[in-house]
């Protein structure tokens, strides 16, 4: 067998160089896989849009979300600050009600104590 020369080799190369470039240009130029990617690009566009729809709604969510989530402890920081003033109102209630009670305990004490020193009195003033 018999080996090949330099400008053989050279030669071959060249070929193979030339035909890879041919058909790498009847790949390019052929319309079905111009179809192809033609095809490819619209899904990966119909894929991008339907992502982008996706993401919207997940944020139109999450905002619809945080709202109500606002209005939600805001109602309850209202519902606590009415149960707030509930709980002093009835407190301050309580405590006027004590007072008028210790206050009208005081009058009877005193009263019951003026009746004893009128007595007192008296019985010093009868002697």
């Amino acid at each position: 067998m018999r080996t090949p020369s330099f400008t053989e080799r050279l030669r071959a190369s060249n070929a193979a160089k030339k035909a890879q470039f041919e058909r790498a240009k009847r790949i390019s130029e052929d319309p079905e896989r111009a179809e192809r990617l033609k095809v490819r690009e619209e899904t990966i566009a119909d894929r991008n849009r339907r992502n982008a729809e996706r993401e919207a709604a997940r944020r139109a969510a999450e905002e619809r979300d945080a709202g109500e989530l606002a209005a939600r402890q805001a109602a309850e920081a209202a519902a606590r600050e009415a149960e707030r003033q509930a709980r002093e109102e009835a407190q301050a209630r309580r405590l006027a009600e004590q007072t008028k009670r210790e206050a009208a305990e005081a009058a009877e004490r005193e009263a019951i104590l003026a009746a004893r020193r009128a007595g007192r009195k008296q019985k010093k003033r009868r002697r």
